[in-house]
């Protein structure tokens, strides 16, 4: 039976696969006050509630009571406007940085996934990070515990703090993809600009801080925004300050993610050294969402095969929607063990509780969502309501994973969507990995992560050759 933690309005819409405009338009309310009320901002009144239950075919007293514990918890906005500077905070590290490894600063770091695989290497040690999201810094702190963590606005925080501390040899980060469109050439710009955008920011603090090195990571769409002219503009902005500058795609279901994900990575140095990127240890015969300009082809005939779903979560439990385990099974695989290190208790293993409608759909889902009768859905992607392929990679994690109706994300066996642990698996976290947060939070964070296995193999990549 569901609980009310997911019987809140924006749970049901989109377990249901229908978009918020959607939802307002029929709801005949402003999408604004929709979006306020989704968020526990504000309490939605009686007629929203007895209107939306109708379209959700939920019983309205459900409704409310689901809300008014929202009211307690509201969920936080995700844009660079909805945070006060009296909101911001730091948190103090609580060990002391090792001298023997490399700095890095880390800006929009999120929950620390990309640099959390640097300091897999065993080579690096992130001694900042900075993202303006409270639960994700929180998150971020919990597992870099030598690392100053700074909840802040780039656009308001001044970088010369990060001299007054361990100065980075190298700066990681992924500004967000939003308005990378209005990325203008460097040489026009200055740090106070209004019209700055975060790539813009990045690039203030790789000048301020003059750092060995520098990785940017982002969305593949960066690679073909504007037929290449904004990956053209980014790169002339690094040149510009004297960094020889090299950007490839890495999918991480090469490298042993049990994952198709792919990320644009832009690697730039100040002694003039062209990056030379990770080969692949992993092949997956797969589409691809934009070009490398390297290539892998050679090398095929020797790698290992792709790390699939149930590689990697087979070792998980059955749970029922709505349920909770606590308690491991034995690994299997070498994925698996991985992934465990010396954990006892297995946490996060907990699974959305679909309501009746849903389960009933899910009862009939397939590799896409034509497995479905039609009279049972209405709307959605053709990969919606659909169940991952056991012996495939995943496809790539979203942050709704916990709802059917938004992405393939049912599991491949069992009549439930994703659980948190399990996407974490899929995102290549091991479980030892401490998420703070609720657990919308906490999906979120995860769906948005950037795996850690990328981070280790860059990192890899940039020691070798930091040493050459």
């Amino acid at each position: 039976m569901a609980t009310l933690q997911s019987m809140d309005i924006r749970s049901l819409r989109t377990e249901m696969g229908i978009k918020q405009m959607d939802l307002a338009k029929k709801a005949q309310v402003s999408p604004s006050d929709l979006s306020k009320c989704e968020r526990g901002l504000v309490p939605p009144d009686m007629r929203l509630i007895t209107v939306v239950s109708k379209i959700l075919s939920v019983n309205p007293d459900t409704i409310l009571k689901a809300h008014k514990m929202m009211l307690d918890n509201p969920i936080s906005g995700e844009g660079y406007v909805t945070k006060k500077t009296s909101e911001f905070f730091t948190i103090k590290r609580i060990k002391t940085p090792n001298k023997e490894a490399i700095p890095i600063l880390d800006l929009f770091c999120g929950t620390g996934g990309f640099s959390n695989g640097f300091e897999q290497t065993e080579k690096f040690q992130v001694v900042s990070g900075l993202d303006m999201m409270p639960d994700r810094i929180h998150t971020f702190s919990r597992n870099h515990p030598a690392a100053k963590a700074y909840c802040h606005d780039i656009t308001r925080f001044s970088i010369d703090k990060f001299n007054d501390d361990v100065i980075p040899q190298v700066i990681i980060g992924g500004p967000p993809c939003q308005g990378f469109s209005s990325i203008r050439p460097f040489r026009s710009v200055n740090e106070n600009d209004p019209r700055n955008n975060l790539f813009t920011n990045f690039a203030f603090a790789v000048k301020k801080l003059r750092p060995e090195w520098f990785v940017l990571e982002n969305v593949v769409g960066l690679a073909t925004h504007q037929k290449g002219k904004t990956v053209t503009k980014l790169q002339t902005m690094f040149e510009e300050m004297g960094y020889t500058v090299s950007w490839s795609i890495l999918n991480a279901v090469h490298f042993g993610l049990p994952q198709r994900r792919e990320r644009f990575i832009m690697v730039g140095n100040i002694d003039g050294h062209n990056f030379e990127f990770p080969m692949p240890t992993h092949h997956f015969n797969g589409k691809s969402m934009a070009k490398s300009n390297i290539s892998y082809t050679n090398v095929v005939q020797r790698l290992k095969p792709a790390v699939t779903v149930m590689d990697a979560i087979g070792d998980l439990p059955n749970v029922d929607a709505g349920g909770s385990v606590s308690r491991y099974n034995s690994p299997l695989t070498p994925y698996q063990k991985s992934m465990r290190r010396d954990g006892i208790d297995l946490k996060m293993h907990s699974a959305t509780a679909h309501t009746q409608r849903m389960l009933k759909i899910i009862a009939h889902s397939g590799s896409n969502r034509h497995s479905i009768p039609k009279e049972m859905i209405s709307s959605g992607f053709s990969s919606s309501y659909s169940r991952l392929e056991p012996d495939e990679p995943s496809v790539t994690i979203t942050v709704n994973f916990g709802f059917p109706g938004s992405n393939k994300c049912i599991h491949p066996y069992q009549n439930r969507a994703l659980t948190p642990r399990e996407a974490a698996r899929l995102q290549g976290f091991h479980d030892m990995y401490e998420f703070v947060g609720t657990r919308s939070e906490i999906c979120k964070q995860i769906g948005n992560a950037v795996p850690p296995i990328l981070g280790r193999v860059i990192g890899e990549a940039l020691f070798r050759q930091m040493r050459v």
